[in-house]
C-alpha cells in the first residue's frame, strides 16, 4: 500500500440495544456499533461509530430483527465507504 493510498474497513460490528418504534406500528429502531479502522495519506486511525438503524419488520423472532437492522447498518456503512474512499485528482508539479 503506497503513501496515498486510502482504506476504510470495518474491523467489528454489534447490535447495542432495539426495541418497538414510539409511535410507528412494525418499526424496530436500535443501535448498531460499529469499528472502523481508516488509513488516509499514511495515518491510521481507529474508531468506533454508533449507528441509528430502523426497519419495518412488524413482529418477528429476534434473528430476522436482528438481520434487518444489521442490513440497514450495512446500508449506511457502504454509503459512507464510498464516500471516503473516492479517487481525487492530483495536480501535477
Amino acid at each position: 500500500m503506497g503513501i496515498g493510498e486510502t482504506t476504510f474497513d470495518v474491523t467489528s460490528c454489534e447490535l447495542r440495544y432495539f426495541g418497538p418504534h414510539k409511535t410507528i406500528n412494525g418499526r424496530i429502531t436500535g443501535v448498531v456499533r460499529v469499528g472502523v479502522e481508516e488509513r488516509f495519506m499514511g495515518n491510521v486511525s481507529r474508531y468506533n461509530l454508533d449507528l441509528k438503524v430502523k426497519a419495518d419488520v412488524g413482529h418477528k423472532p429476534f434473528n430476522e430483527v436482528r438481520t434487518a437492522l444489521l442490513a440497514h447498518a450495512a446500508h449506511q456503512l457502504n454509503r459512507l465507504k464510498a464516500r471516503h474512499t473516492e479517487k481525487f485528482a492530483i495536480a501535477a508539479e
